[in-house]
């Protein structure tokens, strides 16, 4: 079992999705992480990870695991923005203090 927490980023990222069925299957796929499974999972360097979905355009959600409990949600992106959603789910990462990552309020 795995508590997931996501950052205000990543939140707008998953909103700003314009199609529903997109949003839920990813939403669903953060349920199965949070049940323990968290599936095709590839590290993308400086403690970041890539959950990797073979639909659509290729959707990658990023994320730092904590304490082998704790799974922060970073943000979001392609195939097309790989690189770059990386770029940026490890600065964001690199921002992160203990504090972040146990406020109540980024629970989901």
């Amino acid at each position: 079992m795995y508590t997931i927490k996501r950052t205000p980023q990543f939140d707008a990222w998953l909103k700003s999705l314009r199609d529903g069925m997109t949003r839920i299957r990813l939403v669903r796929r953060l349920e199965r992480a949070q049940r323990g499974a968290l599936g095709d999972v590839k590290p993308v360097g400086e403690g970041v990870f890539e959950m990797r979905e073979f639909f659509g355009p290729g959707w990658r959600m990023y994320y730092v695991q904590r304490e082998g409990v704790l799974v922060v949600m970073l943000g979001g992106g392609d195939k097309s923005t790989q690189q770059a959603d990386i770029t940026a789910a490890q600065a964001l990462a690199s921002t992160l203090t203990t504090d972040d990552e146990d406020e109540d309020d980024q629970d989901r």
